[in-house]
């Protein structure tokens, strides 16, 4: 029986689900679908009406929703999303495969993410471009997406070889004491809208090759991306006579997340999302003991001292403030001038956001897209006013933009947006997903770091100097308390080679490299007695 804090989770969760049932249970609205406007869609195996569940076989029992381009608004195609029957389907179907394929080989399994790494590749900018149309990132971000989807793949081709245990000192004669890392079972991912592919990629590449099988469960706002990844996956697995249901995913809405957060079935949870909703999936993944990743808000800063190269700065925060809109996890949210250049780099900072090209994400030139949806618009205009409220200015930006050219007038676009404040405001304590950044005065690092440390979230922080003391000291035990620590790079574009992930309200949870892959695994610590006697540990005896 579930616990009574529990059952005021799922309270909570339910609560969730119906507010946000307009976003993620969008009906049929217009007969006017845009599929036929694109034609790398075809390219991806994508049509008008799609089936958004697979577990081996294309089969959905759910609503039908449409996904829609956020730079106009209008409709793209149409998706029969999966019902909580198959969700039950799906997580036995991918049980069921992982006990073969947790048997291959380790090198093998790699070989497997190899080419799913090759069927990417050769997709790149077809797929880059769907992410681009349905996210709304450009199209350069978002083949750059795919292309962190294939990196991980080429990561863990290698990582497949050289899974490491141990071999530990015995304190007992003829005995050998080892470690091992086996696959853990079935790997449930839940991922957000503004990493549609990618982020789904860190889990999947590394959980294939520890031998689990993965149930995806992509954004509800972006079932196309779900859904063509999934068919290039599937089609190299079939090829090479492997059940497909290692690989199964769902299009739908947070019922089949709740669903997934509650199933002992699911062996690990990884989710990406709001600090609010990861607090739920927590709670009740925890209530059965279960093993989760999380990645949830992140509310970043771009420290700048008197002694830092100006020119490497100024893209560092322009990309980290305005790429992808603002909708990075890893985006620029504050920034720390040192008082001596506050103004000069200020001024510089603000004519390079005058020369931020606007507009459809997909056209060549173009540096800022729309935000998601009309909800993240609203939420833009109320951070906005809020500001203004708790003693800040508007020094460049903070308009919603209706007045774009052709159907781009209907779509969520917004002028990226620096304002002036205190950083104690209420208001900067939260993430905004939204390209807005609150910008402030300081005297000494030592003051900078203490603010950079002050909010809850504790993501990606970056420090740009010359001086290889302060370097150190922001490196160090009483520097940044971020899991993402940079000098002299932005917050945002971290590397698949390191871990990636964050503290504090940000989750603690940890994908794609170094040593991430033991959350994919179970540990086992082996005791062997090669011998002829039957020593005990600590020397214990007991006989007669």
């Amino acid at each position: 029986m579930l616990s009574r804090s529990t059952r005021l989770t799922l309270k909570k969760f339910n609560n969730f689900i119906f507010t946000n049932k307009a976003i993620i249970t969008r009906t049929m609205a217009s007969n006017n679908l845009t599929f036929s406007k694109y034609s790398f869609l075809k390219e991806l195996g994508l049509s008008e009406i799609n089936e958004g569940c697979f577990d081996g076989t294309w089969q959905s029992n759910g609503s039908i929703i449409e996904t829609v381009n956020p730079a106009t608004n209008e409709p793209i195609a149409r998706i029969k999303t999966g019902s909580l029957d198959d969700y039950q389907r799906c997580v036995n179907a991918a049980r069921a495969a992982q006990k073969t394929w947790a048997l291959v080989p380790a090198p093998k399994r790699g070989e497997i993410v190899r080419q799913i790494g090759n069927a990417l590749r050769e997709k790149l900018e077809p797929l880059g471009q769907l992410v681009a149309l349905e996210m709304g990132k450009i199209k350069n971000e978002g083949i750059g997406e795919v292309q962190e989807f294939v990196d991980i793949c080429d990561y863990a081709v290698g990582l497949s070889r050289i899974f490491n245990g141990l071999v530990l000192p015995s304190e007992r004669s003829n005995h050998v004491l080892l470690e091992q890392w086996h696959p853990l079972g079935l790997v449930g991912v839940i991922t957000a809208f503004n990493f549609p592919v990618a982020v789904y990629g860190w889990n999947a590449a590394i959980a294939l090759v520890c031998g689990n099988s993965l149930l995806w469960k992509g954004a509800p706002s972006t079932p196309l991306c779900t859904i063509a990844t999934t068919k290039l996956i599937a089609g190299v697995l079939q090829k090479n006579g492997i059940s497909p249901g290692i690989c199964s995913s769902l299009c739908g809405g947070a019922d089949l997340g709740q669903a997934m957060a509650q199933d002992r079935k699911v062996d690990l949870v990884s989710f990406t999302g709001s600090t609010r909703v990861g607090r739920i999936v927590n709670t009740i993944v925890a209530e059965r003991l279960g093993r989760t990743i999380l990645e949830l808000g992140g509310n970043n800063a771009i420290i700048v001292m008197d002694d830092a190269n100006i020119d490497l700065a100024l893209p560092a925060v322009l990309f980290g403030a305005v790429g992808t809109a603002g909708q990075r996890c890893t985006t620029c949210r504050r920034l720390f001038l040192h008082e001596s250049i506050y103004d000069s780099f200020l001024e510089r900072l603000k004519n390079a956001y005058k020369q931020v090209i606007i507009g459809d994400p997909v056209t060549e030139g173009v540096l800022c897209g729309p935000l998601h949806t009309r909800a993240s618009v609203e939420a833009f205009k109320n951070a906005i006013s809020d500001a203004k409220k708790q003693g800040g200015e508007i020094l460049f930006g903070g308009r919603i933009l209706d007045n774009l050219e052709g159907s781009l007038q209907n779509g969520n676009f917004v002028e990226p947006t620096i304002i002036g404040i205190s950083p104690d405001a209420e208001i900067v304590q939260h993430e905004t997903f939204a390209p807005i950044l609150y910008v402030f005065k300081f005297k000494v690092l030592e003051e900078a770091i203490e603010k950079n440390n002050s909010v809850q979230q504790g993501l990606s922080s970056s420090l740009f100097t010359n001086d290889h003391s302060k370097v150190f000291k922001w490196l160090g035990p009483a520097g940044a308390d971020s899991g993402l620590v940079n000098v002299n790079a932005p917050t945002n574009g971290a590397e698949i080679g390191g871990a990636f992930g964050g503290n504090k309200d940000t989750g603690g949870g940890r994908e794609a490299g170094s040593d991430s892959w033991k959350q994919y695994s179970r540990r086992s610590t082996c005791t062997i007695n090669y011998g002829s006697d039957l020593p005990l540990a600590q020397g214990i005896k007991f006989s007669s």
